[in-house]
């Protein structure tokens, strides 16, 4: 039996309320809120977090094969994207590694190529959707991640859903387009393409289920993203598809996360999903797709450690318009008056590769003494070259003590640093993040996440942070 054997998913913390938009620029932007990347994340530091949740699972990771990251939102043009991913991951040098990047449409097909391969294959979606101010992208969209491993018994994992079946159809549509450097996507009346994705819709379910010998009534749970709202409305009424089946689209809470969406509702409905229930994935963009699975009795045992309704539910209060503006870029502010930050520099980047992306120290072998950074020299007992790597991403701290500075530069003052003691031994200073200044409290538990500290001339600097552990959002430890 081949299929899914693992997922997770990323939200992010923050959110921005439509009626805000509606109170500032006089639109009517809509009721509910929509998911908003911070300032210091992007698609490679979310597709890290949703693939952190898919991998949490011991022994998961060795077998991976293959990675590829879906986004039309890239972080880097030329240099692969993945490549962070893998880094920050700690994936063996020989798993390959590779961007599927540029179009919404990109997210289908890492699922899908995923879903075909030999080897077990990561498939991560990430995207970051931004419009014009007032416009219904801006609205509409929202910002997020998921992650998916295909694979099946023979790689040593148990298949939590199984593939039944997948069948894609491609069309060139010019409904919605965006030239390479422009701000935001430009979109053609809707009624045009509402009628022509409908219609693929219809050939690629029909195909899927004849695939799998299954009729439209033994569907549980029918998933349909895309962002033409329209035509993904119509198609949640497609005949023969009972009318509880179909799942919400979470528009109203987190937004539509452009290449993201399909894994996010996905990923939500198997955090709650039964054994033996038949799920259709149905994603509409320059054609349809659809991928069938039927969930099994592993998959209440391995579920993603941090459910999507877990992470809607801990997000914070909505943000100001005006500081959603200057995250995007949209709104110029006066930088502080400090030194511009230096960019990360190629070569110590490299050297400490296994530090700056997967967070790893190092424990002396003779005392079990934990160095963050990693060193060659015991501070305990002084023995020389006897370390072993500590992998720490997936390890809670305590706040031994914070500071609140007003003075340096971050796009979010003030910045919040903070002294974390972990469990088990180590201590380190590092930037908390997604956090008030209340949150930043000594005893405080915090957990460790990948993001992005700064871009300075043209270069991305990505290394970790704290943020609070909120109740509600996870059962268990990140891995």
């Amino acid at each position: 039996m081949a299929g899914l054997i693992a997922y997770g998913a990323h939200v992010p913390y923050h959110r921005l309320a439509r009626n805000d938009i509606a109170a500032a620029l006089g639109t009517g932007a809509g009721r509910g809120t929509r998911a908003v990347a911070g300032y210091d994340e992007d698609t490679t530091s979310m597709a890290v977090e949703a693939a952190r949740g898919a991998l949490a699972r011991e022994g998961l990771r060795p077998r991976i094969g293959q990675l590829f990251l879906a986004t039309a939102a890239p972080a880097y043009l030329d240099k692969t994207n993945a490549t962070a991913v893998h880094a920050a991951l700690g994936l063996d040098a020989h798993v390959l590694a590779a961007d599927m990047a540029g179009s919404v449409r990109s997210g289908l097909g890492a699922l899908v190529t995923a879903a075909r391969s030999p080897v077990p294959t990561l498939a991560v979606l990430s995207d970051l959707r931004t419009g014009l101010p007032g416009g219904s992208d801006e609205s509409a969209g929202g910002d997020g991640a998921a992650a998916f491993v295909f694979g099946g018994h023979r790689n040593g994992a148990p298949v939590l859903a199984e593939l039944l079946a997948h069948d894609t159809v491609s069309d060139e549509i010019l409904d919605r387009w965006r030239l390479p450097g422009a701000p935001s996507s430009r979109v053609w009346e809707e009624r045009f393409a509402e009628d022509i994705y409908v219609s693929l819709a219809d050939q690629a379910l029909t195909a899927a289920l004849e695939q799998a010998g299954l009729e439209r009534g033994a569907i549980d749970h029918l998933v349909v993203a895309g962002l033409h709202a329209r035509a993904c409305a119509a198609v949640r009424r497609t005949p023969g598809v009972r009318p509880e089946a179909v799942t919400p689209d979470l528009t109203g809470v987190i937004g539509n996360a452009g290449t993201a969406q399909p894994g996010l509702l996905l990923a939500d409905v198997l955090d709650r999903a039964h054994p033996g229930e038949v799920i259709a994935l149905l994603v509409l963009g320059d054609g349809a797709g659809v991928l069938l699975l039927r969930a099994t009795d592993a998959l209440p045992i391995h579920r993603a450690p941090r459910p999507v309704a877990g992470q809607i539910a801990a997000g914070g209060p909505p943000m100001p318009y005006a500081t959603y503006l200057s995250w995007r870029g949209l709104l110029d502010r006066e930088p502080p008056r400090r030194p511009d930050p230096e960019p990360p520099y190629a070569p110590p980047a490299h050297r400490r590769t296994r530090w700056k992306y997967g967070f790893t120290a190092s424990a002396c072998e003779k005392c079990g003494t934990r160095h963050l950074p990693p060193e060659r020299v015991c501070t305990s007992c002084r023995s020389i070259d006897a370390m072993t790597d500590e992998p720490m991403q997936h390890v809670r701290g305590t706040v031994a003590t914070f500071t609140v500075d007003r003075l340096a530069h971050t796009p979010s003052p003030p910045m919040l640093v903070v002294v974390v003691d972990y469990d088990g031994g180590g201590r380190f200073r590092c930037q908390l993040t997604d956090a008030t200044e209340a949150d930043a409290a000594i005893g405080a538990r915090v957990e460790m996440t990948f993001r992005r500290t700064v871009t300075a001339a043209g270069v991305h600097n990505y290394f970790w942070k704290a943020r609070p552990v909120r109740t509600g959002e996870t059962e268990g430890t990140h891995g």
